[in-house]
């Protein structure tokens, strides 16, 4: 048993090293300078002047406040279990060594989670995230298949801390959905959730079918950063095609069930944006119009184009063959992703918000270069 002592001992003190390294590479300075000086700004008489901004700044330094606390915390958290494993080993404590062992293995989980967090360097990874849910062909099942997609990001925000917030959603004609988007707030939310953009694959035999068969369905998940309001994107009036509708699906209380619904259609490029969770048709429509703009400048970046008029709109079909990740049900469970070869054969963790295995995985995998 005192063996175990010495290699949590010889893990722990290699993770001292490790903590210091990520000190400098997560600029844990920084964000408390950071923080600092956006508090003085909050003393300011005006300050209060434009709630809104006033707003993202709090949130801001509160994100701030965070990421250096949690650190802190991580390195108390080393400091104190060295202590207990030093004083264990040398009063031969045997009664110690699960909980040494045990906070080992944490510290070493926490600091791998900050090893990821490097990796977020992207220019938007910081921003709240838009995700988009839309079934591929096959009627209702591939709607149900959306549905839980719908589900297992609504879990993985809420298990993390994220606020979740329902923007749109069109109910399926018998179960499922046609359409949802979400928000997700929260520093860092975009960085890791880049990774979940793209085709979702299901092998299952459908409740559906009163035969029994195993069908394939498809949907697509769409991920985009919130921008913030930019000038440079400028939405014409003719070029969109608003209409009211009244509210539908999963909300519950939280939707205002009358016509105050909006629907927006930007024709140059088709792209079509919806929100029904405001409380009037015109927060609605700015919610909408905010989301288009950030759709339109995602392509723009992506895509590299020059100017905005260039945008197409053109979009990969959500069908076979364009996949990045499977989940098969029957005749056996697994989840693979097709681009870094990362599996989980527990199928139910995984439809529960349980993918940060895929998450890191990806990030590790462009990080290093292989991803196109």
């Amino acid at each position: 048993m005192i063996v175990a002592l010495e290699d949590a001992k010889r893990r722990l003190v290699a993770l001292e090293d490790v903590l210091a390294e990520l000190k400098n590479q997560l600029r844990i300075d920084e964000a408390r300078e950071r923080a600092q000086d956006l508090e003085r700004e909050t003393l300011a008489p005006n300050f209060w002047d434009d709630a809104d901004a006033s707003s993202k700044k709090l949130q801001q330094i509160k994100q701030l406040r965070d990421k250096a606390e949690s650190y802190d915390a991580l390195v108390t958290k080393l400091e104190d279990t060295l202590v207990l494993c030093e004083m264990a080993i040398e009063a031969n404590d045997e009664d110690s060594v699960d909980e040494v062992v045990s906070e080992t293995e944490f510290i070493e989980a926490e600091a791998e989670k900050k090893r990821i967090e490097v990796l977020l360097c992207g220019q938007y990874d910081k921003n709240n995230a838009i995700l988009s849910f839309h079934p591929g062909a096959g009627g209702t099942e591939a709607q149900d298949w959306a549905s839980m997609l719908y589900r297992l990001y609504t879990r993985w925000g809420e298990k993390h801390g994220y606020n979740v917030k329902l923007i749109d959603y069109l109910d399926g004609d018998e179960a499922g959905l046609k359409s949802a988007t979400i928000m997700i707030e929260g520093l860092n939310a975009y960085g890791y959730l880049k990774s979940e953009n793209g085709v979702h694959r299901l092998v299952r035999v459908s409740p559906f079918d009163a035969s029994g068969r195993r069908h394939t369905s498809f949907a697509s998940v769409e991920v985009m950063p919130e921008f913030d309001d930019d000038d440079s994107i400028v939405i014409r009036d003719e070029d969109i095609e608003v209409t009211a509708h009244r509210s539908s699906g999963a909300g519950g209380q939280h939707i205002n069930k009358t016509d105050s619904a909006i629907r927006i259609v930007h024709k140059p490029t088709g792209i079509v944006v919806g929100c029904q969770t405001e409380r009037s048709q015109l927060q609605n429509k700015e919610t909408a119009l905010k989301m288009l703009k950030s759709k339109l400048m995602e392509i723009k970046l992506r895509e590299k184009l020059d100017r905005i008029e260039d945008i197409q709109g053109n979009k990969a079909n959500i069908e076979w063959g364009s996949q990045i990740r499977s989940y098969v049900f029957m005749p056996y469970t697994l989840a693979k992703d097709t681009r870094t070869g990362y599996e989980d054969g527990n199928i139910d963790a995984v439809m529960d918000g349980e993918i940060d295995g895929f998450i890191n995985a990806y990030l590790k995998h462009i990080s290093s270069g292989e991803a196109e």
